[in-house]
């Protein structure tokens, strides 16, 4: 197996705990449940509701490791960074929209399993993320890339998106 195949395997295990993992352990040690417990039709609208935050999530999420893989020329991991600076899709919005996605799936999966567990996670998750960013993240993005980020991040922030695209201009 080629070794960027091999790393991309790898990096996949980063969103498998942070999605899968973490909150099946918040879960099976806080009692699995689904909703909140307030009867029809109520749960089944919350329910269906975090089910569309975890379906965008998880969507926003496979498409920027595509975008990581396929422009980029390398994975969300630290270990095998891109190669290139990624700014299409859903990066002419917002700087980090795999940590979007990652937030998005954990947000549905707080409101459908009625998890106040996994809403600390998530927000454990951002204030981790945040502070990585701005510590670790950016500087080494403005070594990798010079200019050419420091114009991106001038003009896409990094969590609200913008909404109109950024066209590089």
């Amino acid at each position: 197996m080629k070794e960027s195949t091999i790393n991309q395997v790898k990096s996949l295990m980063l969103p498998v705990v942070a999605l899968i993992i973490i909150p099946g352990a918040i879960l099976w040690a806080t009692g699995f449940k689904i909703g909140w417990g307030l009867g029809l039709p109520w749960d089944a609208v919350i329910v269906l509701a975090g089910a569309l935050l975890m379906g965008a999530g998880l969507y926003y999420l496979s498409l920027t490791i595509w975008l990581f893989s396929n422009i980029g020329r390398g994975t969300l991991a630290p270990w095998s960074p891109t190669r290139k600076l990624v700014v299409i899709g859903p990066y002419r919005h917002v700087r980090n929209p795999m940590i979007s996605g990652v937030l998005m799936t954990l947000l549905g999966e707080s409101v459908a399993f009625g998890s106040t567990g996994i809403f600390i996670w998530f927000l454990l998750f951002f204030i981790v993320n945040h502070i990585y960013f701005i510590c670790s993240e950016e500087p080494g993005l403005e070594k990798r890339f010079g200019g050419e980020y420091l114009i991106y991040k001038k003009n896409v922030p990094r969590w609200i998106p913008r909404l109109q695209p950024w066209t590089g201009r």
